[in-house]
C-alpha cells in the first residue's frame, strides 16, 4: 500500500465505506473517528501529529458520510464491525483508537468490543444520553439545543432541521466558517478556527454531506438513543480530554465520562473549548496515546 491513499471498501454485507490511509505501511494503525458532521478528510495538524508519533492515520467516513453507504437506524456500537473490517484490509490485528466530539462514542464503542485494541482517546467526546445525574443538553450553544430538541423529536423533524442547514454546511468557505458555527463557538475556539485548519474543518464538512444529510441523521439519532455497549466493557487504557468552555459538548459531559471510566486518564482543563483543546494539545495527547504501546 502507498503511504498514503483513498479507498471505497466493499464490506461483507455489500456497503461502502470511505477510508483513507497515510503514514508507514508497518506502523501501528490509529483509527480516527470523526466529529458530527465529518468524513475520513482529517486535518492537517492530525495528521502531521500521528505520523510525528510513528503511527498511521487511518480515517472512514462513517455510513451516510461521503460516499459510505447509510446503515439506517445504526447504533453507536455498530462501528466495532466496520471497522474490523478496516483492519483485515490492512492486515493488522492491533491499533489505536481516538475520537472527538460525536466520535468520541465510536472510539469508546472499539474499546469496548474490539479486539486488538491497545489503547484509547477521547477528545471532547459525547455521553450517552441516558446517563444518570446528567443534564444532557444543558450548556450547550443554541444550535446544538435546536439540533438536539429536533432529533428527541424523531427522525422525520430531524431530518427538516438538517436540510434547512445542509446548504450552509456543504458550501461554507474558510472564511465563513466561524459565522456558521457561531452559536456554539466561544472566543477560544473562534481564535483556532483560521487558516489552514479553518480550510481543513470546512472541507471535511463539504465531503461529510456530499451526498446528503443521512450520517449526520444518523449520528444524532445514535447519540440520543441506547449505544449498544455499557462503558464498563472499555477495556483499553483510556485518555479523556475535555475543556470547560464547550459550547458543543458540555464539561458536564466530560466530568460525566470521567467518573464512568474508572480507569481513563482525564484532564478537564480550564480555559479551552470544543476545537481549541485538540489543536493546542494534540502532541501530549497522542504522547499518552503511544505510551500504551
Amino acid at each position: 500500500m502507498a503511504s498514503s491513499t483513498s479507498a471505497t471498501l466493499r464490506l461483507s454485507d455489500g456497503r461502502r465505506l470511505d477510508v483513507r490511509v497515510s503514514g508507514p505501511e508497518g506502523a501501528t494503525p490509529l483509527i480516527w473517528h470523526h466529529g458530527t458532521p465529518g468524513s475520513r478528510v482529517a486535518s492537517r495538524y492530525l495528521e502531521r501529529s500521528t505520523l510525528a508519533h510513528g503511527l498511521r492515520l487511518v480515517t472512514t467516513s462513517r455510513p451516510g458520510y461521503g460516499d459510505s453507504s447509510r446503515r439506517a437506524n445504526r447504533r453507536v456500537v455498530d462501528v466495532v464491525a466496520d471497522t474490523a473490517e478496516v483492519l483485515a484490509w490492512l492486515d493488522v490485528e492491533r491499533c489505536v483508537t481516538a475520537g472527538a466530539s460525536g466520535g468520541g462514542p465510536h472510539a469508546l464503542a472499539c474499546a469496548a468490543r474490539l479486539r486488538g485494541v491497545a489503547g484509547c482517546l477521547v477528545v471532547a467526546g459525547v455521553a450517552p444520553h441516558d446517563a444518570a445525574d446528567l443534564n444532557w443538553l444543558d450548556a450547550m450553544g443554541q444550535d446544538n439545543l435546536e439540533e438536539f430538541a429536533a432529533a428527541l423529536a424523531g427522525e422525520e423533524t430531524l431530518g427538516r432541521y438538517l436540510r434547512a442547514i445542509e446548504d450552509e454546511l456543504r458550501h461554507v468557505t474558510a472564511q465563513g466558517i466561524v459565522e456558521a458555527m457561531s452559536s456554539v463557538l466561544p472566543d477560544v475556539d473562534r481564535a483556532v478556527l483560521s487558516g489552514d485548519y479553518a480550510q481543513d474543518v470546512a472541507n471535511g464538512f463539504h465531503e461529510a454531506l456530499v451526498g446528503g444529510i443521512d450520517g449526520w441523521l444518523d449520528d444524532d439519532l445514535a447519540f440520543v438513543r441506547p449505544w449498544g455497549f455499557d462503558l464498563a466493557e472499555v477495556h483499553a487504557p483510556t485518555m479523556l480530554w475535555q475543556g470547560d468552555r464547550d459550547l458543543m459538548v458540555p464539561f458536564a459531559h466530560g466530568r460525566w465520562l470521567a467518573a464512568a471510566l474508572a480507569h481513563a486518564q482525564t484532564h478537564l482543563v480550564e480555559g479551552e473549548g470544543h476545537l481549541s483543546i485538540a489543536h493546542g494539545a494534540m502532541d501530549a495527547m497522542l504522547d499518552e496515546l503511544v505510551a500504551v504501546l
